[in-house]
């Protein structure tokens, strides 16, 4: 069995030998149990891989085996420590099962054990891991269990693989180059040619396996040398120990069969004839001379679109399939020669180093010519290509500049102008690479020159450089008739962005006077108590007026720019021939409404005033009021107001508003009717003296 069949299996480590070995020389072989549930099928095949390595002295001393049961269940464990019994029956001498710091049920694992202590035919105990040296040699334990002994699970399935590799490889080769070796030996010359013909190469590099031995031989070695940092040497594993034999062996016999067979190859050369190559040489640089140099004579244009270069890649692939030919021919005959010149007689020497200096130079020479057209066939494909690109932009670009702007709202037309910028820029990027790609060709046809072989291509030259500079140009010109369009577009969709927001504007303009109208007639009704309040009030009162009166004005600006941003678009405003109507009935009812308020905050505050100061001055002398007509004037000021608040507030189209509800008008009459019965009773105590005088 090899790891590489069931490396996947191996890689998780389901048990492992570490290489320590128990106090009678037995190796210990550890299945580290997991959290995961463990597949036995893959257990048992690792068991058996792991059991194959040592050799049979050493699986005569026994195992030992450490289960560690630390991270895994009971009835997992014992299922493993059952299946040794079928895997490693007679070399299994003593089972450690390391329990957890939570034990399982003791009596449970107990009477399990002794229950299968006669079948199983090994001895099974139950073990904390700080107490396996009660067995085992700490310096033969991994550190998982307190020991010193150092591991790397990966590092040793690495070395088995390359072990494995190496020695199926290095077999292989060795039967290959024993029958390659012993052909030459057997029979006339013309069987061994023959043989030669059949069997020349072996499958893989002889000086690679050789390699790959020499690199194991010396890991393996040096780490059987290497001592820990204690000073202690460290004891290789036993499969290591058992490799080194086998590899030595290896490298030996590869030795010995490469040497025979590199002796075979230059025997082989020796009997090669110099003038087949000589024949094969001449007809390799008289094609790549005579057809192969005309075909490419011919072919100096770019193409003036992506068609036209995919047409001219194709027809230089196919000159290139031809010449593909001739290389293989030239590469054959380029090892044959080498060979020679290692195995051949000083006076054929000069003569093959003369052909094999020929056949170089015209190959490359023509390979570098194919190169160099090709990547100029390369170079303008991927031009018309960006070309091509751009010009689907600049006419996606211009077919949406060419329809008329027609938005529903400023959001629209803001989504429009960025998506408008992003195709400009767009464009933009796209003709910065064409002149990067124009460049790159026309620095390219300028060394075009050197490839002519004597022939004047300055015509055919000048028509590319000129198509290359026809197009950028082109594509100058068409970017910035666009981006003059695109101007002209942005000025028109700003205007358009600026009108709906005048608009929008205008329209809060109108709900926010309304509110306010609103406001003042249900809000603004109280009147005061008395003078001071009420002239407070009406301050208040004209603060509120003129809030009023900039939102008025701010709406007027507003519509009145939207009639020159409609004149400038020359179009006709969708909103602003409605707002402006609004605007002015909901200002002409706010006026009304506001002139209203003022007159009864004045006429409040003429009364209270007169009332208030009768009703203060001189309440105790009755003579200091000369005249009765002054009370007559405040109860008819009292008597109008009562009967204003009763009116409501009549507007322009015949409408009528109060202002507050009943209640509220109620409560502001009662308060004025009560001042005036006080108006009233101070009338009555000044009468009093006047009708007690002529008693007397």
């Amino acid at each position: 069995m090899e790891a590489t069949v069931i490396l996947p299996i191996l890689k998780k480590k389901l048990a492992f030998l570490s290489g320590g070995k128990d106090r009678r020389s037995g190796l210990i072989l550890t299945i580290p149990l997991c959290l995961e549930q463990t597949n036995m099928d893959e257990l048992s095949v690792t068991l058996d891989y792991l059991l194959s390595i040592p050799s049979e002295k050493c699986k005569a001393r026994g195992f030992t085996v450490i289960v560690d049961g630390r991270k895994s269940q009971w009835n997992v464990v014992k299922t493993v420590v059952l299946m040794l019994q079928n895997v490693v029956p007679a070399e299994v001498s003593l089972v450690c099962v390391v329990k957890p710091d939570e034990f399982w049920d003791k009596k449970v694992t107990h009477f399990c054990f002794w229950k299968e202590k006669d079948r199983l035919g090994f001895e099974v105990i139950l073990v904390s891991a700080n107490k396996l040296t009660r067995y085992i040699e700490p310096c033969q334990l991994t550190e998982d269990f307190g020991g010193s002994l150092s591991y790397d699970h990966m590092d040793w399935l690495n070395k088995r693989l390359v072990f494995e590799k190496f020695t199926k490889e290095s077999t292989s080769l060795l039967d290959e180059l024993a029958i390659i070796n012993n052909g030459s030996d057997k029979g006339n010359q013309q069987e061994k040619e023959r043989s030669m013909d059949l069997n020349f190469l072996p499958s893989v590099d002889p000086e690679t396996v050789l390699q790959t031995g020499h690199e194991l031989l010396s890991e393996l070695q040096q780490r059987r040398f290497n001592g820990s940092d204690g000073g202690v040497s460290w004891s290789p594993m036993d499969d290591e120990l058992l490799a080194q034999p086998q590899v030595m062996k290896l490298l030996d016999s590869l030795r010995e069969q490469y040497t025979r067979y590199q002796e075979v190859c230059r025997q082989r050369s020796k009997r090669t004839q110099l003038e087949e190559i000589q024949q094969k040489v001449m007809q390799v640089v008289n094609w790549l001379e005579g057809p192969g140099s005309e075909q490419l004579r011919t072919q100096w244009g770019i193409g003036d679109s992506i068609r036209a270069s995919q047409a001219l890649q194709q027809k230089h692939e196919e000159i290139e399939s031809q010449h593909s030919e001739w290389f293989a021919v030239y590469v054959e005959l380029n090892q044959q020669i080498a060979a020679l010149l290692n195995a051949g007689d000083e006076e054929d020497l000069v003569e093959l180093k003369a052909l094999q200096q020929q056949l170089s130079d015209v190959c490359y020479r023509q390979a570098s010519q194919l190169e160099f057209r090709q990547n100029l066939l390369q170079a303008a494909l991927e031009f018309h290509g960006v070309a091509q690109d751009l010009s689907q932009q600049l006419d996606g670009l211009l077919g949406m500049l060419c329809v008329d702007v027609a938005p529903a709202d400023g959001a629209s037309i803001q989504q429009t102008l960025k998506l408008l910028e992003e195709k400009l820029k767009s464009v933009d990027l796209g003709l910065q690479g064409l002149r990067e790609k124009g460049q790159g060709l026309l620095d390219q046809i300028s060394n075009q020159a050197s490839w002519a072989y004597g022939k004047d291509v300055t015509t055919e030259n000048k028509e590319n450089v000129d198509h290359i500079q026809g197009v950028m140009e082109d594509m100058q010109l068409r970017k910035q008739r666009c981006e003059d369009m695109v101007d002209v577009r942005r000025l028109k969709m700003l205007q358009m962005v600026q009108l709906f927001k005048c608009e929008e504007d205008a329209a809060q303009a109108v709900e926010w006077l309304s509110e306010l109208l609103d406001a003042l007639l249900k809000t603004h009704i109280r009147l005061g108590d008395d003078a001071q309040e009420t002239k407070v009030l009406l301050e208040k009162h004209r603060k509120f007026f003129d809030v009023a009166q900039s939102t008025y004005d701010y709406g007027r600006q507003l519509l009145q720019a939207t009639v020159v941003l409609c004149q400038s678009l020359r179009c006709t405003s969708r909103s602003s021939g409605d707002t402006l109507p609004r605007l002015n009935r909901v200002w002409k009812q706010f006026t009304i409404t506001s002139e209203e308020r003022v007159h009864r905050l004045e006429m409040a505050i003429a009364f209270h005033s007169n009332a208030e100061k009768i009703l203060q001055e001189f309440p105790e002398q009755p003579e200091a009021i000369n005249e009765m007509e002054q009370f007559d004037e405040i109860e008819a000021v009292g008597k109008s107001l009562l009967d204003r608040l009763t009116v409501p507030v009549v507007y322009p189209d015949g409408t009528e508003q109060y202002f507050g509800s009943p209640s509220d008008m109620a409560s502001t009459a009662e308060h004025i009717r009560e001042k005036m019965k006080l108006l009233s009773l101070k009338k009555q105590q000044l009468r009093q003296p006047e009708a007690t005088t002529p008693e007397s």
